[in-house]
C-alpha cells in the first residue's frame, strides 16, 4: 500500500512538471465549434503546412478542416489557422487506387462525384510536426511531416496495378479560385509547376517541385473547367504506380513564392534523401525547442491547454522566403537574397493585442525580422500591413494595426531595423485615404453617417495614434508625441454621458437614433463584429479618461460589472464571431480581450482575478471545441498564454503588463540572451486565485503591473496567492 502511494505521488509530480512540451500539444483542440485551426504537419513559423482538406466548404472550413467532417479530397500545403475568411489550401495531392475516377472536388452526398475518401477518424493521429489518417475508400494510410518550406508524405498502399497519386491544382480554399496553373514532368519521378489564384489574396502565386521515391510507370494530364468556367489544361496530373501489399511510396514537395527552381532548392536543402522518420523526429525536436521557451508546472489538463495554445501562437506569422532569402514582394517583384527572414500572414487587427506582445518576450529575433518584413511591405505598397497574406494586402478589418505592431517594437527597444524610418512609416500609414481616417482628419472623428463601422474605425485609429505617440516619446520627438496623444482621444466624441455607451455620432454632431446597445450586426452598423457594450471600453490608451467618464473608479467598476452581468441577448444579425459571451463581454472576439484587466487598472484586481480564472477555466478546454471562437492566427491562444502567466499587455505600444491571476504554479521563460524570467505562484489553487502580495527579485513589489524591461532582464516574479480578495498596490 505504501509503495502504491509513493507511485501515485510520483505520477502526480510528473504530471505537474513538463519535460517535453510537444507531448502536451493536441492540434485537434479548436478543430470543432468555430475555432478554425489548422490541422496537419508543420514546424514553428513554417511556410509549408501539410494537412487534409475536407470536401465541405463554408465559414467553419476556413482552415480546410472541421472535426464534424471526415471527408478528405487530398492533402494541401498552405493553410490558414483560426481565420474568419478562407483561402490557400494550395497544391493538393491525393493517393488513390483505381481507374475511371472523377477528377473533381466532388460532393459529400456522392462519393463517386470526386476523388475524395472518408478518413478513419478513429485512427487519425495529429501531433506537432506529424499527421496521419487512413483513407477508407482506397485502403491507403496517409502520413506526412514537414520542414520549413518542404514536406514529405508516406503512403502505404494495398497491392494494386492501379495505384496513383493525383496532383490537384484546381481545388483550393473558400474564396479562392485558380486563375492559372501549370504542371510538367521532370525526369521519371518528379513534377513541377505553379498555381496562381485569386481569393482573399487577390494575386497569389505558389510554385512547387514534387518528387517521388520511385519512378512512375506512366503519367496523365487531365484538363478541367476552372471555377470561372474556362477549360484549363493540366489542372490534374495523375502519376501511376504498381504497388505491392503494404508498399510505402514517399512523396516530397518544396514550395516557393518565387519560382520552381526556388521550390526545388528549398526541398533539396531541407529534406535530403528519403528518411521520413528522421524528418518527423526533426520536426518534433523543432517543436519541443520552440515550446520550451516557456516551461511550466501546472495541474490537471492545464499543460495540455497551455502548450496547445503556445503551439497555436507559433503557426503564424510564417516564413515567406526561399532558403537563399529570395521572396516575392507586395509589388509582385522578386527580391533576391534578402538579409532577413521575410514573413507573411499578418493578422494584425487580432494579433497586435497579445500575440505580438507575447512574441516580443519569447521570440525577440523574430520580432526584429517581422518588423523589417512589415517595413518592406510599406515600401512596396505604400503603407504598413493591415491584414497581409502571401504578398497581398487583404484590407481586412478597420484601423491601421500594422502601425501598432511596429510602434510596440520601437517602444520595447527592438533595433534590428531602422527605427526612425519605421516611425515615418507609422505616420505616413495614418495619412492614407480611402479607409476612413481621411474623414477623421477632416472632422476630428469618423462621422457615422459617412462611414460604416465608424466607431470601430475611429477607435482603432485612435489606438494606432497612441502607438505613434508612445514611439515618439521613446525616440525623443516631443512634438509628434503630443500631436498624436491628442488625436488618440478622438473616440471620446462617441461616449454618450446620458446612455453610458459609445454611440454613433453624425457629421452635424447629433447622435444616431434610434440607439440599441444590444444591436449586433457583422459590419453593417457603427461597430465591427460587436456592439456598444464592448466598444464602450475599447480605449486601452486612455483608461484614466474612461474612469473619469464613468464617474471615477467606483462608477467605472460598476460599469464593468454591468458588462459582465448584462443579458447575453443580441439583437439584429449577430456575426458568427460574437461568441464566448459572459454577459455582453465577448471573449470570442478581439475588441474585448483587454477589458478584464481594466479592473486591475481601476484598483480592483480581485474582480480581474475572478473573470480571468472564469475565462481560462470555462472558455478554454482540452476538447475539440476547446476554443470559444476563431483562433485568429494566435491571438486567442496568446491571451491564454499571457493570462496563465498572470499578466497581460493592455495598452498599445507599451511596456506594462498588468496583473490578473496566474493559473500555472511556476513558469520559466527563456527571454533570450541567456536569461530566464521566472514566475512562481505560491499556494496557487482553484480557491487561492487572488494575489495577496508580490515580490520581484526577492523584494516586496507594490505595482499592479510588471515592466517589459524586468521581464527581459530575467527577473524572478513571485505571487503569494490566497482565497480572499486583496489589494497589494
Amino acid at each position: 500500500m505504501k509503495i502504491q502511494k509513493l507511485f501515485l505521488a510520483a505520477v502526480i509530480l510528473c504530471a505537474c512538471t513538463v519535460q517535453h512540451p510537444a507531448d502536451h500539444v493536441d492540434p485537434l483542440i479548436g478543430s470543432g465549434f468555430h475555432g478554425h485551426v489548422f490541422v496537419g504537419a508543420n514546424v514553428p513559423f513554417g511556410f509549408i503546412q501539410a494537412g487534409p482538406t475536407n470536401v465541405s466548404q463554408g465559414w467553419d472550413w476556413c482552415s480546410g478542416y472541421h472535426e464534424s467532417d471526415s471527408t478528405v479530397i487530398g492533402f494541401s500545403h498552405t493553410h490558414l489557422s483560426g481565420t474568419g475568411c478562407g483561402d490557400l489550401l494550395d497544391i493538393t495531392i491525393m493517393p488513390v487506387v483505381g481507374e475511371g475516377l472523377t477528377y473533381a472536388r466532388g460532393r459529400k452526398d456522392d462519393p463517386s462525384s470526386g476523388l475524395w475518401s472518408y478518413g478513419d477518424r478513429s485512427r487519425e493521429i495529429a501531433e506537432p510536426g506529424y499527421y496521419s489518417i487512413p483513407l477508407t475508400r482506397y485502403g491507403i494510410l496517409a502520413e506526412m511531416t514537414a520542414s520549413v518550406r518542404s514536406a514529405i508524405h508516406r503512403y502505404t498502399f494495398p497491392a494494386s496495378e492501379e495505384s496513383a497519386v493525383v496532383l490537384n491544382l484546381l481545388n483550393g480554399g473558400n474564396w479562392d479560385h485558380t486563375t492559372e496553373s501549370f504542371a510538367e514532368i521532370v525526369g521519371d519521378n518528379a513534377v513541377q509547376g505553379w498555381r496562381y489564384s485569386k481569393g482573399w489574396a487577390k494575386n497569389q502565386k505558389i510554385f512547387f517541385y514534387l518528387e517521388f521515391s520511385k519512378p512512375f510507370k506512366s503519367s496523365e494530364f487531365i484538363s478541367s473547367k476552372d471555377d470561372y468556367g474556362k477549360i484549363q489544361e493540366r489542372l490534374f496530373t495523375r502519376l501511376d504506380f504498381n504497388t505491392a501489399e503494404g508498399e510505402q511510396l514517399l512523396v516530397k514537395i518544396g514550395i516557393s513564392s518565387v519560382s520552381t527552381d526556388g521550390a526545388r532548392m528549398n526541398l533539396d536543402t531541407e529534406i535530403r534523401g528519403w528518411n521520413f522518420d528522421k524528418v518527423r523526429r526533426d520536426a518534433r525536436e523543432a517543436w519541443n525547442k520552440a515550446l520550451s521557451k516557456i516551461r511550466i508546472e501546472a495541474d490537471g489538463d492545464i499543460p495540455t491547454i497551455f502548450y496547445t495554445a503556445l503551439y497555436h501562437c507559433m503557426i503564424a506569422p510564417s516564413i515567406y522566403n526561399d532558403v537563399d532569402g529570395s521572396y516575392r514582394g507586395s509589388d509582385d517583384k522578386i527580391y533576391e537574397k534578402a538579409d532577413f527572414d521575410n514573413y507573411t500572414t499578418f493578422s494584425l487587427w487580432d494579433t497586435y493585442r497579445a500575440e505580438m506582445p507575447l512574441l516580443s518576450i519569447i521570440e525577440p529575433e523574430k520580432v526584429d525580422d517581422m518588423t523589417e518584413a512589415m517595413l518592406k511591405i510599406y515600401e512596396q505598397q505604400g503603407f504598413l500591413p493591415i491584414w497581409h497574406l502571401m504578398s497581398n494586402e487583404t484590407y481586412c478589418m478597420p484601423g491601421e494595426a500594422g502601425v501598432i505592431a511596429v510602434g510596440d517594437a520601437i517602444v520595447k527597444g527592438f533595433s534590428g531595423f531602422d527605427r526612425e524610418y519605421a516611425f515615418e512609416a507609422m505616420k505616413k500609414s495614418l495619412q492614407r485615404v480611402g479607409v476612413g481616417n481621411e474623414l477623421r482628419l477632416k472632422y476630428g472623428y469618423v462621422p457615422s453617417d459617412m462611414a460604416v463601422t465608424s466607431i470601430a474605425k475611429d477607435m482603432e485609429f485612435a489606438i494606432a495614434d497612441a502607438a505613434v505617440s508612445h514611439a515618439a516619446e521613446v525616440l525623443g520627438m516631443a512634438e509628434d508625441a503630443e500631436k498624436f496623444r491628442k488625436s488618440s482621444q478622438s473616440y471620446r466624441i462617441y461616449m454618450d454621458k446620458e446612455t453610458g455607451f459609445a454611440r454613433g455620432r453624425l457629421a452635424d454632431s447629433s447622435w444616431r437614433t434610434p440607439f440599441n446597445p444590444f444591436e449586433t450586426i457583422h459590419q453593417g452598423n457603427d461597430y465591427c463584429e460587436g456592439n456598444a457594450w464592448q466598444y464602450s471600453f475599447l480605449a486601452p490608451q486612455d483608461v484614466d479618461w474612461l474612469i473619469d467618464f464613468y464617474g471615477g473608479r467606483e462608477g467605472f467598476v460598476t460599469a464593468l460589472d454591468s458588462l459582465f452581468s448584462a443579458s447575453s441577448h443580441l439583437d439584429g444579425n449577430p456575426s458568427n464571431d460574437v461568441t464566448g459571451l459572459i454577459g455582453q463581454y465577448v471573449h470570442g472576439n478581439e475588441p474585448s480581450h483587454h477589458i478584464i484587466y481594466l479592473y486591475t487598472m481601476a484598483g480592483c484586481p480581485s474582480k480581474a482575478a475572478d473573470m480571468v480564472r472564469k475565462v481560462m477555466t470555462t472558455l478554454y478546454t482540452s476538447g475539440r471545441d476547446g476554443l470559444c471562437g476563431n483562433e485568429d492566427v494566435g491571438q486567442m491562444s496568446a491571451w491564454y498564454v499571457l493570462s496563465a502567466l498572470g499578466f497581460y499587455q493592455v495598452e498599445p505600444a507599451s511596456t506594462r503588463f498588468w496583473f490578473g491571476s496566474p493559473i500555472v504554479n511556476k513558469a520559466s521563460v527563456n527571454v533570450g540572451g541567456g536569461k530566464t524570467f521566472t514566475v512562481i505562484a505560491h499556494d496557487n489553487s482553484e480557491e487561492n486565485k487572488y494575489i495577496q502580495s508580490i515580490k520581484l527579485n526577492g523584494k516586496p513589489y507594490s505595482l499592479p503591473f510588471i515592466d517589459y524591461k524586468d521581464i527581459k532582464a530575467g527577473a524572478r516574479l513571485e505571487f503569494e496567492m490566497g482565497p480572499d480578495p486583496a489589494v497589494w498596490y
